[in-house]
């Protein structure tokens, strides 16, 4: 018969492991997704201190958003929108949560068991699910359509699986086999009956955008209480990508004009037009129309036009500009995915 010695379990390194300050073991990453007004603040700021390891989440807002969620001062955070950010530059995490618009998924571990973590050499990247994100797929249908079936319980409005075709259209845009769809063309489909979903599917034409989620990642939202939106998708598997243009300053200048207009969301944009033939803009991949998302790896987003020309200008002889083409900015906003700059790796 096994009887516990209370002394061997001192050097017991199994339990000491588990063991922090209050001895109730280390804490969980605890998961929290805000969603606020254009006018408000998510309620917090994000800091880095000298002699702590760490993006500490500061100043919490009595009675804000963050607050009522459940941020508490001193967390740790770990992961933005499903991006692992401990290891980031601290100003590149401030960035991707700015770019996040007007919701933002935040990964958190309480201080005490960051540092805990971290005096173990854990590796915190391993504290996470290893995916948890929805996945934006744009599928153009073929002769026998779209490649995926769908499924669902009798009677039950808005719960859809997907069967899909092996090496189908819907498997080529990166439909996961056996997903469950949450959006259709930028639309939630929880009120959707399975006859009002193939109608919608039938007018979509020759191509249709799906928000899906695998079992695992749907799992994870449901037992968190928190509602997946394609804000926080995957969007690696979309026809649609933001580009990059690295440009340094020829002679006679980088050949490219910026001109403030609306976008097709309603808000204003900064937009390039005006290419030179043979200038750096143009040799580094500019083409008329793009829609100016950050410059030098910060996003624009909320500056007026001559604070974006300050921008540019900041560096005398070169700027790296993300741009997305007329055709991207509109499918992003048709989808409801905010600013397409943090999906940038």
């Amino acid at each position: 018969k096994f009887e516990f010695n209370p002394k061997d379990g001192i050097d017991n390194p199994a339990l000491s492991l588990a063991e922090d300050m209050d001895g109730e073991g280390m804490g969980e990453p605890r998961f929290y997704l805000l969603s606020k007004g254009s006018a408000e603040t998510f309620g917090f700021c994000l800091h880095e201190e000298l002699g702590c390891r760490g993006h500490i989440i500061r100043q919490v807002e009595l009675g804000g958003l963050a607050q009522r969620r459940g941020l508490q001062d001193g967390d740790r955070l770990l992961q933005v929108n499903g991006h692992f950010v401990d290891h980031m530059d601290h100003h590149r995490v401030v960035q991707k949560i700015k770019a996040s618009g007007n919701q933002v998924l935040l990964a958190v571990l309480d201080g005490d068991s960051y540092e805990a973590a971290k005096a173990l050499g854990r590796d915190l990247s391993q504290m996470l699910p290893a995916d948890i994100r929805p996945r934006l797929c744009h599928i153009m249908r073929d002769k026998s359509g779209f490649g995926f079936s769908v499924s669902g319980p009798e009677g039950v409005k808005g719960t859809f699986q997907l069967s899909v075709r092996q090496n189908g259209p819907a498997e080529r845009a990166g439909v996961p086999p056996g997903s469950w769809l949450l959006e259709l063309n930028g639309a939630s489909v929880r009120s959707y009956s399975h006859t009002q979903l193939a109608r919608k599917l039938k007018q979509s034409g020759s191509k249709v955008t799906l928000l899906v989620a695998s079992s695992a990642v749907e799992e994870f939202y449901r037992l968190r209480g928190l509602r997946v939106t394609a804000a926080l998708a995957d969007t690696s598997w979309l026809p649609f990508k933001v580009r990059e243009l690295h440009m340094v300053k020829g002679p006679a200048g980088y050949g490219f004009l910026l001109k403030e207009d609306d976008c097709s969301s309603g808000a204003i944009g900064q937009f390039l037009w005006d290419v030179d033939a043979g200038l750096p803009a143009e040799q580094a991949g500019m083409k008329e129309g793009d829609r100016l998302l950050a410059v030098n790896g910060e996003s624009i987003e909320g500056l007026d036009h001559q604070q974006t020309v300050l921008r540019i200008r900041a560096h005398d002889d070169q700027v790296t500009l993300l741009v997305i083409d007329p055709a991207g900015d509109e499918f992003y906003q048709s989808v409801g995915f905010g600013d397409p700059a943090w999906s940038h790796p």
